[in-house]
């Protein structure tokens, strides 16, 4: 069960962090490149795309995280016991967060508040978290 559930894990971590980084490194690099109206019909569209596919990945990345987090539980159960199990705390604190980011977004977007410069915001905090939770998810193998 671990390992299936360690690569759903991987699989849905490459797709919500690559679009991350494709939204923060591609699409904010081009808006003074482009047409005010170009930019805003491709931002609907990838928007788009992502309202549809995002909540699927994201259930499935925090469920098979979840799945992986009971099986280093004994390790987690003592976060400071070693270098592994800081990483790990530290990593699905990060992971928590950035849920508490797409729930935000996901609200803001209902109820219509959603504006550029929180769209921005969410964006770039979003990347720095998942920069930070890429690092760790390596890092915790080599300094754990």
């Amino acid at each position: 069960m671990y390992a299936s559930a360690h690569i759903v894990h991987l699989f849905m971590a490459i797709l919500f962090v690559g679009t991350v980084f494709f939204e923060v490194l591609i699409l904010e690099t081009i808006r003074h490149r482009v047409s005010r109206d170009a930019l805003r019909e491709v931002e609907s569209a990838v928007g788009q795309r992502a309202r549809q596919i995002m909540p699927f990945v994201i259930l499935l990345l925090f469920g098979s995280g979840l799945v992986m987090a009971y099986y280093h539980g004994p390790t987690l159960t003592n976060s400071w016991s070693s270098g592994f199990a800081l990483q790990l705390g530290l990593k699905i604190l990060l992971a928590f967060s950035v849920l508490a980011h797409f729930l935000t977004a996901m609200t803001w977007m209902v109820r219509r508040t959603m504006t550029s410069s929180r769209s921005r915001f969410i964006h770039y905090s979003v990347f720095s978290h998942v920069i930070v939770i890429v690092f760790l998810a390596k890092s915790m193998y080599y300094f754990g």
